[in-house]
């Protein structure tokens, strides 16, 4: 019996997609680390067993809330106008351009395009010119750390390829 019979259940089923791409990610990432070393084992596995261990903390209480018919498995909530105006679906979609578009147009450039479009759409719209600032500099950082200092394997574009032609003269 619900603890409010006037209130409607909470619709948890669109509150479960985000746990379920995690626990699926996470096992999908542990299936290929085998072969890493040790160290790299123990951290992602540290890593990913905390996310294990606070995705089922929440799936438990989705349980008692199912149980006790104070949620339901409805997904209405999983995308609202709310999601328009507060600029969720622009994040969504700035995201996965992300993942698609980091390949060719390498980590710098990719990150700054990123970064300058969610923090405006976060601001919706003001302060153009201090975010495209703080966007650059935060790029720029993340090149001069990851990719002309550590040598990582981030994906290279055009502006690592100008800085690295820049760099060796």
């Amino acid at each position: 019996m619900p603890s409010d019979p006037h209130k409607p259940p909470r619709q948890i089923g669109g509150e479960l997609v985000i746990p379920i791409l995690a626990v699926g990610f996470t096992l999908y990432f542990f299936s290929t680390i085998w072969n890493s070393p040790w160290t790299a084992q123990v951290s992602a596995f540290l890593i990913g067993g905390i996310l294990l261990f606070v995705c089922s903390l929440f799936f438990i209480r989705c349980a008692f809330w199912l149980s006790r018919g104070e949620g339901s498995l409805g997904f209405s909530n999983l995308f609202t106008i709310d999601d328009i105006r507060t600029g969720r679906i622009g994040l969504l979609v700035t995201t996965i351009a992300y993942v698609a578009f980091i390949d060719t147009l390498g980590f710098t450039l990719m990150t700054f395009l990123f970064l300058a479009i969610s923090m405006l759409i976060l601001a919706k719209g003001k302060n153009p010119g201090f975010i495209t600032m703080v966007s650059a500099t935060m790029a720029l950082t993340g090149w001069a750390v990851f990719i002309w200092a550590f040598d990582t394997r981030f994906p290279r574009g055009w502006f690592e390829t100008t800085m690295q032609a820049i760099i060796n003269g």
